[in-house]
């Protein structure tokens, strides 16, 4: 199995405002990086303009509410790109450029190994984390650094 991961977030202003002018320019950046990272596997990406990330894809048809959804080898390659990279400094100023939510906007999973989420699956696995809280089938960065911090003598994550 790998780990699928959404975060979701509405942007203070148009993608083309200046004043998340700074986030936009470097989403190619920190996406790439992303990409290099050891265990990175996939990520769903847009029109491949440059500079624009996946901020095509909408949720309720809000141009302001952009996600991003990612597959990982597993749990510890995600923390490491998340907290031990560049992206952890744009991570910290989230606020500049992003409304804060109130509700829980983030989520991981397992999917199999080949498997790419589409953005309605992962949605549906955050109502799941909403409604039912932390389970083996949806889950935050509590229970996964309490159970997937390791992997299983095979090398693949102990997701499930």
């Amino acid at each position: 199995m790998h780990l699928a991961e959404l975060n979701i977030g509405r942007l203070i202003a148009p993608t083309d405002d200046p004043r998340v002018a700074e986030f936009m320019d470097n989403l190619d950046r920190i996406n790439g990086l992303g990409k290099r990272m050891p265990g990175f596997v996939w990520m769903m990406e847009g029109s491949g303009e440059p500079g624009t990330g996946n901020t095509e894809a909408k949720i309720d048809g809000d141009p302001q509410f952009v996600a991003n959804l990612t597959v990982w080898a597993d749990f510890p390659s995600l923390r490491t790109y998340v907290f031990d990279t560049l992206h952890a400094r744009f991570m910290n100023r989230r606020a500049e450029w992003f409304e804060r939510m109130t509700d829980q906007h983030f989520v991981m999973w397992p999917v199999p190994v080949g498997h790419e989420p589409t953005l309605s699956e992962a949605l549906a696995r955050l109502e799941d984390f909403k409604r039912d809280g932390d389970t083996p089938a949806a889950f935050g960065w509590t229970w996964a650094r309490a159970n997937l911090g390791e992997t299983s003598p095979d090398g693949a994550p102990d997701i499930a």
